[in-house]
């Protein structure tokens, strides 16, 4: 950071600070206009010509900073989203006046941290939007980065123009983001481009692999991967060499490979301190990219900090608004402003444990007791397994079906005397045969008893929105601070799955090789379920679930397998940790 915080006037002037009258951290005020906030464009070059149109990729940065002679920090979300889909509960869009002036910034963070002496960037990742390029989204965002650092070059127009610097910029820059937006956060971390000092990735994907592609079985048919649904129209003709390319080096046949390695970020978190938020209940980016990325992150002594809760793909600011922006604004300050303001000593993890029930942890996952759970032939669930089950594969069929015994072996335990917490990542070891060369493995662990729980089962975000609002920063005509609060959508079940994971059999021996399977022989494999912290109530039982293609996750265009499973139960099992709850 390049403010001369030597001087308490130049600091207060430049922070957008109030002097300290008590004991209370100090933090940012908001002392300059937003109204009067300058809105301009630049259009930042990458050094590569990904769409091969003779000309260097640009990338549009629509940026929104005090009209004032400061130097400030940047917030920067890059996201490919901001024309095709929209950010936010709301799915905001950009905006932009007719000379092409931004008017509208997604989200809240312009409206709340411009004000407080922060400048808000959104870019559009490579090849959407008002991007030239392709979709090379760690690129795009480090390309801005540079240039707010003079490291890279940047016009005022998409071809051509005058160059623009950021001579008002610190350096220091915060990426958040959303989903594609937090995985691109956890990138451009990884990369170590300088002056990304922090990043917020908020139900992010740390591990590409995982998200595309589960333990050897691809979740997709290749014609409905990739990102050309993002794409602006000159993008979507010029990015096809592109996206075939990526495709060609990610592969078809779901084994691990340099590409995926490449896309991995988990192995190489970087120095950026993390502020993270995950929900238990999401499926569209499941906790485990959450689990492994905390846990390397602790291993690289990064600073950390996170947000856990029991909804699905869903923002913080839509889970408990006013402690979220209270937290990301002292986060922001402590670490692109500088402000020794304590938020780091804080209690590292923030968990919803219930519905609606919060409490503060010093760590995750729990220290926990290991515990073991074998199957047996009759049903039963406990320390030991014996017999046979015998599933016939339907991609029809969903995990929640399993759960009612349809196309799935089940087994439940006893009823539990007391409640219970299962926290960190479960594993599953499963012994089975197919009776085709090809197999794919579902398993599920279930909590069987009524609760009332966030409606997150069939990808739900475990919110529902009301007719009132709540402002957080200031407005325009053009770009509200004023959004649609929220409530916690509660349903009534009698089971809830809180874990699952899905293999190919035939990458029993690696991830690296898949191999055709001998119809008939038996093999073992051991793989993660999806991370999970979850309080099981006195007399509920607990559940497993194996079954073939998951019907709620894999692609309907994916070849039907046809096969028929025989899981050996004396030599399969789950095991996962217990605690006590937090309540």
């Amino acid at each position: 950071m390049r403010l001369l915080l030597g001087f308490l006037g130049s600091l207060l002037l430049t922070a957008g600070l109030a002097p300290a009258a008590s004991a209370a951290p100090p933090e940012s005020r908001p002392i300059y206009s937003y109204a009067d906030a300058i809105r301009e464009t630049a259009w930042v070059e990458t050094g590569t010509d990904h769409d091969h149109d003779g000309r260097i990729d640009r990338i549009a940065a629509d940026v929104i900073r005090p009209a004032a002679r400061v130097r400030v920090p940047v917030i920067l979300d890059v996201s490919p989203y901001y024309a095709c889909c929209g950010r936010g509960n709301e799915a905001q869009k950009k905006t932009y006046a007719p000379d092409g002036t931004p008017q509208q910034f997604p989200l809240f963070y312009d409206n709340y941290f411009v004000p407080r002496g922060y400048a808000v960037v959104l870019a559009d990742v490579g090849g959407t939007n008002r991007s030239s390029g392709c979709f090379a989204d760690v690129e795009s965002g480090n390309a801005v980065v540079n240039w707010l650092n003079g490291r890279a070059k940047a016009f005022d127009a998409p071809d051509g123009g005058s160059p623009v610097t950021a001579g008002w910029a610190t350096g220091d820059v915060g990426a958040i983001g959303k989903s594609q937006d937090g995985a691109t956060a956890i990138g451009m971390a990884a990369s170590g481009v300088p002056g990304l000092k922090t990043i917020v990735p908020i139900e992010g994907v740390a591990d590409n692999y995982a998200q595309l592609v589960a333990n050897g079985a691809p979740l997709a048919a290749p014609e409905n991967t990739g990102s050309s649904f993002t794409y602006n129209a000159r993008a979507a003709e010029l990015c096809k060499p592109f996206e075939a390319d990526v495709k060609a080096r990610a592969g078809t046949n779901g084994d691990y490979n340099a590409y995926w390695q490449s896309v991995h970020y988990v192995p190489r978190p970087g120095q950026a301190s993390v502020l993270i938020a995950q929900g238990f209940g999401d499926w569209v980016v499941a906790p485990n990219q959450f689990a492994s990325y905390w846990d390397a992150l602790g291993r690289a002594g990064v600073p950390r900090k996170a947000w856990l809760s029991q909804a699905g793909h869903t923002d913080p600011f839509d889970l408990q608004r006013a402690q979220w922006v209270e937290t990301l604004h002292r986060w922001f300050d402590r670490w692109l402003l500088g402000l020794r303001n304590g938020v780091e000593h804080q209690p590292a993890v923030h968990l919803e444990a219930t519905p609606d029930h919060w409490t503060d942890l010093r760590g995750w996952p729990p220290a926990t007791l290991p515990v073991t759970l074998r199957p047996s032939a009759g049903g039963a669930l406990g320390p030991t397994g014996s017999g046979t089950a015998t599933v016939a594969d339907d991609p029809a069929v969903t995990r929640e079906q399993w759960a009612a015994g349809v196309s799935a072996a089940r087994f439940t335990g006893a009823p539990l005397p007391a409640p219970v917490r299962i926290a960190g990542s479960p594993s599953v070891t499963v012994t089975a045969s197919s009776d085709k060369p090809v197999a794919r493995l579902g398993v599920a662990l279930v909590d069987y008893g009524p609760a009332d729980v966030r409606n997150t089962a069939d990808y739900g975000s475990g919110i529902r929105n009301l007719a009132t609002r709540s402002c957080w920063g200031s407005s325009t005509a053009a770009d509200s601070a004023c959004f649609l609060d929220t409530a916690t959508d509660l349903v009534r079940a009698d089971h809830r799955i809180v874990a699952a994971g899905w293999a190919d059999l035939g990458h029993h021996a690696s991830l690296w090789h898949g191999e055709p399977l001998v119809p008939g022989r038996a093999y073992t494999m051991t793989f993660t379920l999806t991370a999970l912290d979850h309080v099981v109530p006195a007399g509920h039982r607990l559940g497993l679930l194996l079954g073939g293609t998951d019907g709620q996750l894999f692609d309907p265009a994916l070849p039907a397998l046809g096969d028929t499973l025989t899981f050996d139960l004396a030599r399969t099992s789950v095991g996962f940790g217990l605690t006590h709850p937090e309540h």
